[in-house]
């Protein structure tokens, strides 16, 4: 892993750095387990096992600056095989929240900043989402078994509030038929938001807690002014 620590890095170390972090990483023994489930490790000599041991010794600069805590797909399997229970995860995200906003990697900041600003990662305009979804309804309406299909839009009362994927209402609309055909066929009392209805949360996926907890609200706030109980959050 000489791309990412210098043998010399060992002597500034600072083993206490991350002692309150709750996420027991120094309980580590290098089994192995972690980096052989990982679908990432070795890109970029990527091993699950030098991560943690590296906020194990406090090496706080070079894992702010590395690429590694950025190869994580985050899906969280390292800590479904560690025999010691550590939280590799949120160790990651601990990591990513270190760097500086601006330094995150660029379709992730954009697309938060985006979030923050206009309620959706694109950035996409309220009366164009509401374009989108009525189209692709109308779609639906299209085929046998489904005419008179719609997609219910800020609906008061509804049952189910569902969050929408942004890259949906961009690349792969075809892929919001498959929910809506099933909320039809339940005959489901369902409803999309036409502001804030994002699903990706890409606070999580940045280590920014506050504006995790911003887009979260967004979604509550919408559930309370709606009046539902249910949510579907397919992110």
């Amino acid at each position: 892993m000489s791309d990412v620590i210098k043998i010399n890095d060992i002597d500034s170390s600072d083993c206490q750095r991350f002692d309150k972090w709750p996420f027991s990483q120094d309980f580590c023994v290098t089994c192995g387990l972690c980096s052989s489930t990982c679908p990432v490790s070795g890109i970029d000599n990527f091993d699950p096992r030098k991560l943690v041991r590296m906020i194990s010794l406090g090496l706080e600069e070079q894992l702010v600056e590395s690429r590694w805590p950025w190869i994580c797909t985050m899906c969280a399997k390292c800590e479904k095989v560690c025999p010691m229970g550590i939280d590799i995860a949120s160790l990651i995200r601990g990591v990513r929240s270190l760097r500086d906003r601006d330094k995150v990697p660029g379709i992730l900041h954009k697309g938060l900043t985006a979030a923050m600003k206009t309620g959706n990662n694109l950035g996409l305009p309220q009366d164009d989402f509401v374009f989108i979804i009525e189209d692709v309804a109308e779609e639906i309406a299209e085929e046998p078994g489904f005419e008179g299909f719609t997609a219910p839009i800020d609906k008061k009362g509804a049952n189910l509030l569902t969050t929408i994927h942004n890259k949906l209402v961009n690349t792969h609309t075809e892929d919001l038929k498959y929910w809506w055909r099933i909320f039809h066929a339940a005959q489901e009392d369902w409803t999309v938001p036409s502001d804030n209805w994002e699903g990706t949360n890409w606070g999580l996926f940045t280590g920014d807690d506050e504006a995790m907890k911003i887009m979260t609200g967004r979604i509550v706030e919408n559930m309370e002014k709606l009046e539902i109980k249910t949510l579907l959050w397919p992110e």
